[in-house]
């Protein structure tokens, strides 16, 4: 049996370079559609390098399929609730329940604070549900369509949105990362919620501040003939009324239940067929082809939505692309792209190459305002790399933990550092499961949003500023220290 050899800086330099010129190359080449299939070539290739560098180390082929299948597995959850998701917007969309959300956004939402209140709701309700992912394919495609309507940037609402999103799943005591971090990290939950509130808080105040800004610079662009138009075209379409939302109230409810994603997902998608076939007869009456009868033709209509969206001819271009999609089938180039990116993730753990940059940076972060914003940039870097949130606070979570407690620093410090630099910059990377939910759900591409995703950016360069100055940089006892006592 060939001996493994560890594997060296060069070894680890190699395919991630090789994949950040790929994915510029693609980004240059294919421009928004770099993420239909360009990028995914470009993993696959960096794959195939950290696979060959594996071999060469002396590990065998066997070791190595079942690293990158495990690595799949992982992606499974993500891949089911992606596809349910999909379905919902599809059976939301004809149902009324989405443009039910547009037609009373429009009535009360001001567009010189459009994208400050968006930020601040998506930010209640992620953090009463505990999930950015459902936040968004439910408010945040309403939201989207609300800002078509009052004429304001979709690529900055949708930078609202996630703001909001993330924030409030940062902070829920309902949400995964909020629960994984301090398990990893080896602090209580509620320390871990309270002293993230340190860095968490004024980065959302200052992103809100920013978004009114920017709306009171657009508060002109909106046109009350438009809006009247839009809602015209709602309200001829589609039976507008309080009762379409009872979909996104039980949906919210099974989430504040803690109801786990994908059933309660499923019984929300459920649920807006069934509203459809009862509140949108006219509307199926007019989508039906004339060969079929209306229980044949309704059946096939709200089947259609769950594997393949809903489309709708309005007259109106930009209302047409609005009030259509949805469906499994448009979620499948995203599965795709989560499933190529935790491929590349899982060899490059496996082989040790992302150990190897954790063991280089710890050589060179000496301070404590250096150690934390390494821990950060490992983060950041675990996110574009393996290509998953999760992974971006376990590894170096795991790979940090002993060198915080050699320094007599709080666990509370890694718990909120791995939130600052993992939790929340996951969804800016298009390759990342969030990255590549976000877009399949919002159909914005991350690199367009992440400019205007304030909150996002801001948090990692607050919570690096405050290691530096030593602002909320809780100390303990060094481990070895009471261990010789």
């Amino acid at each position: 049996m060939q001996a493994i050899k560890q594997a060296t800086l060069t070894d680890a330099i190699i395919p991630v370079l090789f994949l950040i010129i790929s994915l510029g190359g693609s980004v240059y080449l294919f421009g928004d559609s770099s993420s239909s299939g360009p990028n995914q070539i470009a993993l696959l290739f960096s794959t195939a390098i950290a696979l060959l560098i594996g071999l060469k180390n002396g590990f065998s082929w066997d070791v190595l399929e079942d690293a990158m299948i495990k690595g799949i597995t992982l992606s499974l959850g993500a891949i089911l609730i992606l596809f349910m998701v999909g379905s919902l917007i599809g059976t939301w969309l004809l149902s009324g329940t989405v443009p039910t959300l547009i037609y009373y956004g429009l009535q009360v939402i001001n567009p010189s604070w459009f994208y400050a209140a968006s930020c601040i709701l998506c930010a209640i309700v992620a953090m009463s549900i505990g999930s950015s992912w459902t936040t968004a394919a439910t408010i945040g495609v309403a939201l989207l369509g609300v800002a078509t309507g009052l004429g304001l940037d979709q690529v900055v609402t949708a930078g609202a949105v996630i703001s909001g999103a993330y924030f409030g799943d940062k902070l829920s005591p309902l949400s995964e990362t909020t629960n994984l971090a301090p398990a990893v990290a080896g602090s209580n939950l509620f320390d871990h919620i309270h002293h993230m509130l340190w860095t968490t808080v004024p980065s959302f105040v200052i992103a809100v501040i920013i978004f009114v800004f920017m709306g009171f610079n657009a508060a002109d662009v909106a046109e009350a003939s438009r809006i009247d138009e839009i809602n015209q075209i709602l309200q001829g379409n589609f039976n507008i009324g309080l009762i379409m939302l009872v979909p996104l109230a039980v949906l919210l409810f099974l989430a504040l239940k803690k109801m786990p994603a994908f059933p309660a997902v499923a019984i929300g998608a459920t649920l807006g067929a069934v509203w459809a076939l009862i509140f949108q007869q006219d509307l199926i009456s007019a989508q039906i082809s004339a060969t079929d009868s209306y229980l044949v033709g309704s059946i096939k209509l709200v089947w259609t939505a769950f594997f393949d969206g809903f489309s709708i001819v309005t007259g109106d271009a930009s209302m047409d692309s609005l009030l259509s999609g949805g469906g499994m089938a448009g979620m499948l180039n995203t599965t795709w792209l989560i499933m190529i990116a935790l491929l590349f993730g899982s060899v490059m753990e496996k082989v040790g190459l992302l150990e190897v940059f954790v063991q280089s940076i710890l050589k060179v972060a000496k301070s404590t305002g250096s150690l934390i914003t390494a821990t950060i940039a490992t983060c950041i870097g675990t996110n574009m790399i393996a290509a998953d949130q999760y992974m971006a606070i376990v590894m170096p979570g795991r790979m940090f933990k002993k060198e915080y407690e050699k320094r007599g620093l709080s666990t509370v410090n890694l718990s909120r550092t791995l939130e600052d630099g993992g939790t929340i910059t996951s969804p800016l990377i298009p390759w990342n499961t969030c990255g590549a939910y976000m877009q399949g759900v919002l159909a914005i591409n991350p690199l367009d949003y992440a400019v205007y995703a304030f909150f996002n950016l801001i948090n990692p360069v607050l919570a690096v500023i405050y290691a530096y100055l030593g602002i909320k940089i809780l100390k303990v006892t060094p481990k070895h220290l009471v261990e010789d006592k």
